[in-house]
């Protein structure tokens, strides 16, 4: 069974805490159509408190859909089950979004486990049949993915820069299967650029479109797949003008990629908007001025016959005017520099924000 995008092997191993916890370790850190960055490369699947078998037989099975059992399930009225399972995806920023909506849904009444899950080939299918009930999605990046999924790898793509027009897609790819996305909010995690704040002031950069019109020589530190990617170096030479010399693979978003920009040796590096490490190696994010990324703001997928009432709606619709592209960048912080836990994390934010009392 293939598992993730980038093609490795799944393996089954047993943790050697938790009551013999199963982790399924994947050999990629990519987020459907786009790498992920920082801890996001080591994603592995685990079930925290025990897996049940059944869901154990139907996450590893791969299924591409509801069973002809479940298939009802997509024509059912919105449904409002006590338990919630929500979902996550195995990284840090992944981890933080589901111990938000599971405490805010706690708080509502529900009662909530979490089940981490290595990569969208698992945890969608898992969704739709209603073994996982809530999960954090990214918008453009989900359309793209169900778009994909159900038109073939060859489809045009439906996400776009322009966030109405992607969710306008997305719900229409996802209602069939029985899903549900709720409203997005202000916070969006999308790839970014940046430089060293000392470059930025020698050349008076801002924007990534002021670093088109300096036609400057630029080496990029990005993933080796930045060179056909449209969002990376053909988009940032169509788009902005930039003049690509070359690309160093050092990952997105690495450290290694990082302390390539820092020392000089690259002159940007790709990572994403909720990098909260650029400041320790003197780097800036350059705006993307002329919307070259996609809209990959943060939204709720729930199953509806399962999680679609206007109860859960509200109880994490409360997140959207509050959580920030900056809020997350902290949190991430937090998790992945200072060593906190992300419910401990999460928790603190939420009553800061009056969420939780």
């Amino acid at each position: 069974m293939t598992a993730g995008t980038g093609g490795g092997v799944g393996r089954l191993v047993t943790a050697g805490t938790g009551g013999g916890v199963g982790r399924l370790v994947t050999g990629t850190g990519v987020r459907a159509g786009r790498p992920v960055t920082g801890t996001r490369g080591d994603v592995a699947w685990a079930v925290r408190r025990g897996l049940p078998a059944l869901l154990f037989l139907a996450l590893a099975a791969c299924s591409t859909g509801p069973s002809l059992e479940n298939r009802a399930q997509v024509t059912a009225p919105p449904g409002d089950s006590h338990h919630l399972t929500i979902g996550s995806a195995g990284f840090t920023e992944s981890d933080l979004l589901a111990q938000m909506y599971a405490q805010l849904l706690n708080q509502a009444g529900y009662k909530t486990s979490i089940l981490t899950v290595a990569n969208r080939e698992l945890y969608e299918p898992a969704l739709e049949s209603g073994q996982i009930d809530v999960v954090p999605e990214y918008a453009a990046t989900f359309a793209d993915w169900l778009n994909a999924k159900t038109h073939g790898a060859d489809a045009k793509p439906v996400g776009s820069p322009d966030l109405e027009a992607t969710m306008r897609a997305l719900r229409a790819l996802a209602t069939p299967r029985g899903l549900t996305v709720l409203p997005p909010g202000r916070a969006v995690d999308q790839n970014a650029f940046a430089v060293t704040a000392a470059y930025a002031r020698e050349h008076h950069l801002k924007t990534l479109g002021d670093l088109g019109a300096a036609k400057l020589k630029v080496r990029l530190a990005a993933g080796d797949e930045c060179v056909q990617r449209p969002y990376c170096e053909p988009g940032l030479k169509r788009v902005y003008g930039i003049d690509i010399t070359g690309i160093d693979p050092k990952g997105v978003g690495t450290t290694q990629a990082k302390r390539a920009v820092q020392n000089g040796q690259d002159q940007m590096v790709l990572t994403t908007t909720t990098d909260a490490t650029l400041d320790q190696f003197g780097l800036v994010l350059l705006a993307d001025d002329r919307h070259l990324q996609n809209a990959d703001y943060i939204v709720p997928v729930v199953n509806r016959s399962r999680a679609g009432s206007e109860r859960v709606t509200t109880a994490l619709g409360k997140l959207n005017d509050k959580l920030t592209t900056a809020d997350l960048a902290t949190m991430n912080e937090q998790v992945d520099s200072w060593r906190r836990l992300a419910s401990d994390v999460t928790r603190a934010y939420l009553k800061d924000k009056g969420l939780l009392k």
